[in-house]
């Protein structure tokens, strides 16, 4: 009887041992085999998002300075605005996330070609940037502030 008692006892604490341990950690790569991905070269704007959501006349060759500077300095999301009018957003190569607004924001007001993999999902696009450029053959035309 002692025996199956202590084999119960044990078998409790193993289950219990086992419900407490730890999830493994979030997947860190980007190759989910739902993910709608694709490498691709895009242009267009770098800017603040929420001029461009809010104000459909908005384009990629024309913006104030001003605007955009205060929208992207009080925290507003950087995207790529394409002069089909799509938006991307800039995503790191990693999980958990980590921003890129530190490394893009010398570009902040330019037209740019971007390399990198874009990832689509209901009409969201986001892209990881592994080149980007400044087209400076592309005239962006700067309102008067």
């Amino acid at each position: 009887m002692k025996r199956i008692l202590v084999f119960c006892l044990w078998a409790s604490c193993s289950v219990a041992l086992m419900a407490a341990a730890p999830e493994p950690p979030q997947k860190t790569s980007m190759e989910g085999s739902r993910a709608n991905r694709s490498e691709a070269t895009i242009e267009g704007l770098l800017r603040d998002i929420a001029c461009p959501i809010q104000n459909l006349d908005g384009n990629a060759t024309h913006l104030s300075m001003k605007c955009v500077l205060g929208c992207v300095r009080a925290g507003s999301p950087l995207a790529i605005l394409t002069k089909d009018g799509d938006l991307y957003l800039p995503i790191s190569d990693k999980m958990p996330d980590y921003d890129q607004r530190q490394k893009l924001m010398p570009l902040v007001g330019k037209y740019v070609r971007v390399n990198g993999i874009v990832f689509e999902r209901n009409g969201t696009r986001a892209i990881v940037i592994t080149e980007i450029t400044e087209m400076k053959n592309v005239h962006v035309t700067l309102e008067e502030e």
